[in-house]
C-alpha cells in the first residue's frame, strides 16, 4: 500500500449509513432536556409546597403558639393545648408536671396521688411541655414500651386544669 493510494483503495474506515439510521443515532447521543426541566419543576412545586404547609401547620392545633392567650398570661385553667387527633392520642393521665425523667427516658413527669411508682414519664413531639412546669394538667398521649419508666407516654394534647 502506497501513502499516495486513494483512501477507498485501501479499505473503508468509515461506514455509511442510511439516512434513517444517521438521525436516530444522532438523536440518541444528544441528551434531552426534558428530565433535567422535569426535576427542576418538580423541585420547585415540592419546596412550595413545604413552605405552605409549614405556614398552615397550626391550623390542626388548638391553641397552639399562635394563641393570643398562650402569649399574653401564659397558659390559663380551661385551656387546651396541642393536637385535636384523639384516634392518636387517646391514653390519658392527670397531675402536676414537673420537669426530669427517669433514667433518660421522658423529659417530664406527671406526679400524681400514690408515689413515685404512680407517675407517668411524658415526652411530647407536638406541644413544648416546659411552659406548663408546676401546673395541675390533665394530658392525652400514645403510651410508649420503656425500660425504666412504668409508663411512658408521647403527649399530643394538653388541658390546664
Amino acid at each position: 500500500m502506497e501513502k499516495d493510494q486513494p483512501r477507498s483503495d485501501r479499505g473503508e474506515l468509515v461506514h455509511n449509513f442510511s439516512g434513517s439510521d444517521a438521525k436516530m443515532t444522532a438523536s440518541k447521543s444528544t441528551p434531552s432536556k426534558v428530565p433535567i426541566i422535569l426535576f427542576l419543576i418538580l423541585a420547585v412545586l415540592g419546596i412550595g409546597t413545604g413552605f405552605l404547609l409549614s405556614q398552615t401547620q397550626n391550623a390542626s392545633l388548638v391553641g397552639g403558639p399562635s394563641s393570643p392567650l398562650s402569649k399574653v398570661a401564659g397558659p390559663q385553667k380551661g385551656q387546651t393545648f396541642g393536637s385535636k387527633d384523639e384516634k392518636t392520642f387517646k391514653d390519658s393521665a392527670e397531675g402536676t408536671l414537673r420537669e426530669g425523667g427517669i433514667d433518660g427516658e421522658g423529659a417530664y413527669h406527671l406526679e400524681r396521688p400514690g408515689g413515685e411508682s404512680q407517675n407517668v414519664y411524658l415526652t411530647s413531639s407536638v406541644l413544648d411541655l416546659s411552659q406548663f412546669i408546676s401546673k395541675k394538667v390533665k394530658v392525652w398521649g400514645e403510651t410508649h414500651a420503656a425500660e425504666k419508666a412504668g409508663w411512658l407516654m408521647d403527649v399530643g394534647r394538653l388541658q390546664v386544669l
